[in-house]
């Protein structure tokens, strides 16, 4: 919005001229995210306990979670709220990537709110049922990369991070390749926010990771001395990892051990989404395992308990995800935590070497 009102005023204000480059509006759409975030917090935390609108506690988790009872959930509500403003502020509408990248966050957002909403409403852990909530996300998905497949000619060009020009045309079977990482990734961010903050400063490092690389992808300049592709419309996204990084941060305060409220669904479903479609769109799929590591790890660890049970009768771990596996074995919550945010930064800064390395 202002920066479509910008283009029509800077012939009278030159000073409006800084609002067309990416860096400005990326650090405008942070700071607006963070700013929302702060003032709005109190007053939905307020309003949710007087709703009653509480986080439901797994019978069959670990013990230490049942004095969490009664935290209010569904904090992801200012999450949404925080990215789609300065969204709507500083994004540049005309870019098809943000359209795309928008419906999906969005999508996924009303897709959490309602799992969120029913299980409220039952007062149990079960929601909307899990096929239900995966083929929605895969009509979404489908729809979303449908279009971006066919608006972008370069779009199933998948390319191989640390590695100059080396790439693989995967043709019409890039659509549900694409599908299956936001797919994957919304569900992965889903399973790993069952401890206090433990999803959402890995989120705010993917998302600054990605911010970074989406601004080099659309560059033209910066991407040919790095070697990297460039991705025409790429370097709008930077504002949505901007604007994910300011909401994740400012929701980090009142998430952060011991947690005033949760994130709930409304949250992970669209945050996890979110970050798959910025790599997918930017050409950094095979970048999101390894920035995205420890939601892999998560999502592995429930995917290999669940087929070892199955099949053997046994579980590889105490409980899954594996954050629960730690917490059963006496690592206290807050140590589980920062050690998976450490382990996140590291990855993180491990993807950014692509920068250099390839």
């Amino acid at each position: 919005m202002l920066y479509h009102w910008s283009e029509a005023l800077v012939r009278s204000f030159h000073a409006l001229n800084v609002v067309h480059y990416i860096t400005f509006r990326a650090m405008m759409g942070l700071l607006t995210a963070l700013f929302i975030s702060f003032l709005l917090s109190p007053w939905l935390i307020r309003t949710l306990k007087t709703k009653q609108i509480k986080g439901i506690i797994r019978q069959d988790g670990p013990q230490s979670h049942f004095s969490k009872a009664g935290t209010p959930t569904m904090g992801g509500t200012l999450i949404l709220f925080s990215v789609l403003v300065p969204l709507l502020l500083w994004m540049d509408w005309t870019n098809s990537f943000n359209w795309i990248s928008v419906f999906i966050f969005s999508g996924y957002g009303a897709l959490g709110f309602w799992d969120d909403y029913q299980k409220i409403k039952h007062k149990n852990t079960k929601g909307v049922t899990g096929k239900g909530k995966l083929r929605v996300q895969i009509i979404l998905a489908l729809v979303a990369m449908g279009l971006h497949y066919y608006l972008t000619p370069e779009a199933s060009t998948l390319y191989f991070p640390f590695f100059k020009n080396t790439s693989l045309d995967l043709g019409w079977w890039y659509i549900p390749f694409s599908v299956f990482v936001i797919v994957g990734s919304s569900n992965a961010v889903n399973l790993t926010d069952g401890l206090d903050g433990l999803a959402i400063v890995p989120i705010m490092i993917a998302a600054g990771c990605f911010g970074i690389l989406t601004y080099v992808s659309g560059n033209a300049l910066i991407a040919e001395y790095l070697h990297f592709p460039f991705i025409r419309n790429a370097g709008e996204l930077t504002i949505l990892a901007s604007c994910l990084v300011g909401a994740s941060l400012g929701f980090l305060w009142y998430n952060s051990y011991p947690a005033q409220v949760f994130m709930g669904d409304v949250g992970s479903l669209p945050l996890g989404g979110a970050i798959a479609t910025i790599a997918i769109l930017s050409k950094h799929e095979l970048l999101l395992v390894l920035i995205g590591g420890i939601f892999v790890v998560e999502a592995i660890s429930v995917i290999t308990q669940v087929f070892s049970y199955k099949t053997t009768g046994k579980r590889i771990f105490r409980m899954a995800p594996i954050h629960h596996h730690f917490e059963l074995k006496g690592w206290p919550e807050p140590k589980i935590i920062v050690r998976f945010w450490i382990i996140s930064i590291i990855l993180g800064l491990m993807g950014l070497l692509s920068l250099k390395i390839r």
